[in-house]
């Protein structure tokens, strides 16, 4: 029992440095997907998959000014629509997603986006991620964001063993105080691609070193 409490006391404080550090390193992390309206952060968010931010941000102003509204997506000829997506890639899929997306939101939810994690996943192309991105930027909820940096972060970091995103996600969850979980994540996208890559972490100068299980200083 007491080797159990000192194990949470040590996470508690690698937890605290760590949100210290990556404030003063990210004070003001943004989602990179550019939206306007929550229905343009859905879509954007469903286009990312498997996709870079930058390349659904080129798509986006030519995809949202021929559909401006659900109605539009709704009723969109797929081939069009997939003409439009085509850059992000498995673009059948994801046309056909977002007509279904579209359609259910218009009759189930009035054509509003749903504020809540039940009925967001109930539609077509959104998973956790995708739920919790719309819960966090648009309706300022705490949500806990699993994307490839926030898994890799967390793993090497020794936030989390787990690989797969839901558990890391509720992991995080237990750890870290809601009011930071979104800046969080949005914080680990930005080190993860200025710092923490995939192949290789530039340790040396990573000011969370001193608080990562994985640092090679």
């Amino acid at each position: 029992m007491a080797e159990k409490i000192k194990e949470n006391v040590d996470m508690k404080k690698k937890v605290s440095r760590m949100l210290e550090i990556l404030d003063e390193l990210y004070p003001e992390p943004e989602c990179a997907l550019i939206h306007e309206t929550p229905l343009q952060m859905l879509i954007a968010t469903q286009l990312s998959a498997q996709c870079t931010d930058n390349c659904v941000n080129n798509v986006t102003p030519a995809l949202f000014e021929r559909y401006p509204t659900v109605y539009d997506f709704a009723e969109a000829d797929r081939e069009e629509l997939e003409r439009y997506i085509r850059p992000t890639g498995f673009y059948r899929n994801k046309a056909k997603n977002i007509i279904a997306c579209c359609r259910r939101l218009i009759d189930e939810y009035g054509g509003e986006v749903p504020d809540n994690m039940e009925d967001l996943l109930t539609l077509a192309g959104t998973g956790r991620k995708t739920a919790n991105l719309i819960l966090g930027d648009v309706f300022g909820k705490s949500a806990v964001v699993v994307d490839t940096h926030a898994g890799r972060l967390s793993r090497r970091i020794g936030l989390t063993s787990q690989t797969d995103p839901t558990k890391v996600e509720f992991e995080l969850k237990a750890i870290v105080p809601e009011e930071s979980q979104l800046k969080m994540c949005h914080q680990f996208i930005s080190h993860g691609r200025a710092v923490c890559s995939a192949r290789k972490p530039k340790c040396g100068e990573c000011r969370l070193a001193e608080i990562c299980d994985s640092a090679d200083v």
